[in-house]
């Protein structure tokens, strides 16, 4: 390899906080006196965002002598036995930068299966781990990969990562996963103390208690704990990355991973917290979770001035936001130096097939227009939490609502205000930056399918009421959104996005997304029936790892004697509960309410409101588990794995039993052409899903 070559991994290695370890000719055994001691590498292994011809690794070896640093060997070898290692290199770790490290891995062959491994100075090694190269851009053979989110140690059980390992272990060697790709809530910033958890359960999983923050705040009225300072982040890591499972499958496989609110904060969006309290300035926090997640995961991402073993975290001061850009960023300097501490977003390159383009919903997203104070009047006494379709849509847009022409009023039954957003430009999600990056890289894109990576999902979450019989109330507004604070309600730019797509003539568009804790699969448009309905691509929504999801919520919260229950869950028959808000986001109000009756599936459907939601294919507002693509030169198809409610570990190896396994296929469609997807049941019952 050029010397040139090796000078350029050196200052991205420099560049990304790593240490460079080469690849070599020469094939030897191991020269270390490797015992595995897992105690002393609490946190094990893993590996990120690998390349062609590079992977960065990465572990934790902490020490409680009074040292602040240390050195490791790092070895990288073709076999698990370690007698053909091909890499090895010293690897400074600090008290600092909490005891972990990044190794950038390079010059190795591409769609390489390889092992690797950390050594202290007395001889004393991590566990052993896993990852791979990606194949080479032009490489031809199929490519596959996961995609997951929403993982809580505290309240539920990772039998997901389980059943993944187990499956992805006994796979054809051409039929394994070649990298997760994690979007966002690897770690839950609000934990619960014994105090703060009536009955220690929330609803029927067992609430534990693994996590201690020394700077801890209560927060949503008492009812969770929330981190005060960088060790408190780096505590959530601490924890996370014990539990056997989600550290089996980071040493088992290279993940790509974006963060999304709960790697910062709850309801938080650029530098200001959340937790529904309104606004509150957190850019010291801000900082300190950016600086946590570089030290724990793997990824290419570069802080601001960091050196090659630590973050160097930029001074700065929690100041209140008050001026903003015409897309929504805070000018503060506070503000815009945390953001810029840690900029994630990125794209990867897999083979011949996949152009991963990955973007950061979280740190230049806008004020969210739909929290504002002004709209209260609107919603005093309203019976009915639904959040009409029109309404989101005028204060979404903003001054650029209809070509520039928007409402004078706002409107909601018999009630209107000013409409306050008249003047103010359109949410956005990604912030001017960004945009025009993720819009550049789309455009410039060669592989065959052309997949975003986002943490939030793209779907509208649209409903009928104005179908409700008059018992439930009347409903006067058209059609209603059951939530409006992820792309689902940002239709202004995500119409930017799409029409982007549809006029640069890009097939093979795909979106996979997760927070939601619900799968869904359809497809891409910008606007629904009775306005023009062009899809330009394939939306797909995982299920949690093991987070509450809706279906469970609803369970638990609503009342027997809700007249509004049968819409969202139902015992027909005085059988178990069946989630009906299935039926209600995907084939509308009477669906949910026949089958709430009847108990009988077809006849649900035969009552569907077909105009409601073409662009849904499948939803499941209560599955847990992960999916699976595998894309080619023809077709792209993605298995929905979903798993029993994940209240207990499973005893088995295999993580437990499936709830279903569910195929959406599409073909690579022309430019032009609507794309369209063909649906299977592989094995198990979807229910009310399809």
């Amino acid at each position: 390899m050029p010397t040139l070559h090796r000078r350029e991994f050196l200052k991205l290695a420099a560049a990304l906080g790593a240490t460079l370890a080469w690849g070599c000719s020469t094939v030897r055994p191991s020269s270390t006196a490797w015992r595995e001691r897992r105690d002393l590498f609490p946190q094990g292994v893993a590996s990120g965002d690998p390349d062609d011809h590079s992977v960065l690794l990465w572990s934790r070896r902490p020490y409680a002598d009074g040292r602040d640093r240390a050195t490791l060997i790092v070895e990288v070898a073709e076999d698990p036995a370690f007698t053909r290692v091909i890499a090895s290199t010293a690897v400074p770790i600090l008290a600092q930068a909490d005891w972990t490290c990044r190794v950038l891995v390079g010059d190795l062959p591409p769609a390489g299966e390889y092992w690797y491994r950390f050594v202290d100075e007395e001889g004393n090694g991590s566990r052993i781990g896993r990852t791979l190269t990606a194949p080479a851009p032009d490489d031809p053979r199929p490519a596959r990969f996961a995609f997951v989110s929403c993982q809580t140690i505290c309240e539920g059980a990772q039998n997901a990562w389980r059943k993944m390992i187990f499956e992805d272990e006994r796979a054809a060697p051409d039929e394994r996963l070649g990298f997760v790709l994690h979007l966002g809530d690897f770690v839950y910033e609000v934990v619960q103390y014994p105090e703060q958890v009536k009955n220690g359960k929330r609803y029927d999983r067992t609430v534990t208690f693994p996590i201690k923050f020394e700077h801890g705040r209560a927060v949503a009225n008492n009812r969770f704990t929330a981190p005060g300072s960088l060790n408190d982040y780096r505590a959530l890591y601490h924890a996370y990355l014990l539990d056997p499972d989600i550290q089996d499958a980071r040493a088992r496989f290279p993940f790509v991973a974006m963060w999304d609110n709960h790697e910062f904060s709850w309801q938080g969006w650029q530098s200001i917290a959340g937790y529904g309290e309104g606004p509150v300035p957190a850019q010291t926090l801000k900082v300190a979770a950016n600086q946590a997640w570089f030290e724990y995961q793997p990824a290419r991402v570069t802080p601001q001035g960091g050196s090659l073993a630590s973050f160097d975290a930029p001074h700065v001061v929690d100041t209140k936001v008050t001026e903003f850009d015409d897309d929504g960023l805070g000018l503060e300097p506070n503000n815009l130096a945390a953001i810029d501490s840690l900029i994630a977003y990125r794209a990867l390159r897999w083979g011949r097939h996949i152009d991963l383009v990955i973007t950061d919903q979280r740190s230049f997203r806008s004020p969210d227009p739909s929290n504002r104070d002004e709209l209260g009047p609107l919603f005093e006494d309203a019976p009915f939490s639904f959040f009409p379709e029109a309404l989101a849509m005028h204060i979404d847009s903003g001054r650029d609502f209809a070509n520039g022409h928007p409402p004078a009023k706002l409107s909601f039954g018999d009630k209107s205000i000013a409409n306050f957003r008249a003047n103010e430009p359109p949410q956005s999600m990604l912030g001017a930056k960004q945009k025009a990056w993720f819009l550049e890289r789309l455009r410039n894109a060669t592989a065959t399918w052309k997949i975003w990576g986002s943490s939030l999902g793209t779907p509208d979450w649209r409903l009928d009421p104005q179908n409700m019989p008059a018992a439930m109330g009347k409903w006067s507004d058209g059609y209603a959104i059951l939530a409006n604070y992820d792309w689902g309600g940002t239709y202004h730019e995500r119409a930017e996005i799409f029409d982007a797509v549809r006029d640069a003539g890009i097939t093979g568009f795909a979106i996979v997304a997760g927070d939601r804790h619900s799968f869904w699969a359809g497809v891409a448009a910008k606007t629904l029936p009775p306005a023009a309905f062009e899809p330009v691509g394939v939306t797909f929504v995982v299920g949690s790892i093991s987070s509450v999801g809706a279906a469970e919520a609803n369970e638990h919260n609503m009342k027997p004697d809700d007249p509004l229950r049968p819409l969202f869950v139902a015992n027909p028959g005085g059988g178990p509960p069946q989630p009906t808000v299935n039926l209600l986001m995907h084939h509308g109000v009477r669906s949910a309410l026949e089958y709430a009756s009847s108990g009988d599936l077809a006849k649900a459907h035969a009552v569907r409101n077909a105009e409601m939601s073409p662009h849904l294919s499948f939803v499941d507002m209560g599955g847990h588990g992960y999916a699976t693509v595998r894309v080619d030169a023809t077709s792209m198809v993605t298995d929905f794995v979903c798993i029993p409610r994940p209240i207990e570990r499973s005893a088995g190896v295999d993580g437990g039993p499936l709830r279903y396994r569910v195929r959406h296929e599409v073909s690579l469609w022309r430019a032009g052409e609507s794309p369209q997807m063909r649906q299977m049941v592989l094995e198990g019952d979807a229910g009310l899903a399809v």
